[in-house]
């Protein structure tokens, strides 16, 4: 199965390209799928809406309106329950299946160890999604199916992206609960992520950060959620490659209980996200900007 080329969806990712390419930036949003197989609720033993619990609900919606401004986006449509494109290919809990694994498989990464790898063990809450163990073919099906083509779809985007430009920028949205599981209350509006600045460019934060405090926006960085595989992974400022994560706290734009968006949060939420975006693009092509003068 394969990503689609141009403004389309498949059942697995939806990616969407401007008529043009304006500015140095990416923007993915890797958990906020939402088509479920009939086939998978049916071996869960979560409900509906329990096993939605890991979704960062609407960032696609969120994301939907940048390549108004030039700037290509894809999105998983697969859950993140089913599998996860934010971690290495293979990082799988050798308890969840009824055969031995690969010995080449992570099975001791910190996220392994919490239910939260490549094929997830437990929703967020840590809810167990699965009513029996599954076969490691199972998992290479998963991978292969949906895992392989999103990131597929990642590295065309973020390679076109640096042929055209000479740099890019990937920003990796995504969205975070409003309280923690001991129920103490989210401390900011939006967490940036950089990997403590080794993801991109110090300068490049700071526009992010900057933009969405002037919105009025509470914001931290790196606390909690310093970015992922994916920020880690495609993040090579060296290499004229950025990379950052938004956590948009999601009592912004939705009801978390019912799984319903609000509207007027919904808006302000996706301007203050393009806001951001763009800011980035500002400081990605400031950076180059003496190079070009110079040719």
């Amino acid at each position: 199965m394969q990503p689609v080329n141009d403004n389309g969806t498949d059942d697995v990712l939806t990616l969407r390209r401007p008529a043009r390419q304006r500015v140095p930036v990416v923007a993915s949003s890797p958990h906020s799928g939402r088509r479920y197989a009939q086939d998978f609720l049916n071996s869960s033993r979560l409900d509906h809406l329990a096993i939605r619990r890991s979704e960062d609900a609407f960032v696609d919606d969120l994301i939907a309106g940048l390549p108004d401004h030039g700037i290509p986006t894809v999105a998983a449509l697969f859950p993140r329950a089913f599998v996860d494109p934010n971690r290495e290919p293979y990082e799988l809990d050798p308890a969840m299946f009824d055969a031995p694994l690969p010995r080449w498989v992570n099975s001791r990464s910190p996220r392994v160890k919490t239910g939260l790898g490549t094929v997830p063990r437990v929703v967020a809450g840590g809810a167990e999604i699965s009513r029996g163990k599954l076969a490691p073919q199972e998992a290479e099906a998963r991978i292969k199916q949906c895992y392989v083509p999103y990131h597929d779809a990642l590295v065309a985007l973020i390679e076109e992206t640096r042929r055209t430009f000479g740099s890019a920028c990937l920003v990796d949205c995504h969205s975070m609960p409003s309280a923690g599981n001991d129920g103490s209350r989210q401390k900011a509006d939006v967490v940036i992520g950089d990997r403590f600045g080794a993801s991109c460019d110090r300068s490049v934060t700071a526009a992010a950060t900057a933009a969405l405090r002037d919105l009025g926006l509470t914001v931290r960085r790196n606390d909690p959620y310093p970015g992922g595989f994916i920020t880690e992974h495609y993040g090579r400022p060296d290499h004229d490659v950025h990379a950052l994560q938004f956590e948009f706290n999601r009592a912004l734009y939705m009801n978390e209980r019912t799984m319903r968006r609000i509207g007027k949060g919904m808006e302000s939420t996706r301007l203050a996200l393009e806001t951001a975006v763009l800011a980035v693009a500002d400081a990605v092509m400031a950076m180059s900007a003496p190079a070009n003068a110079a040719e």
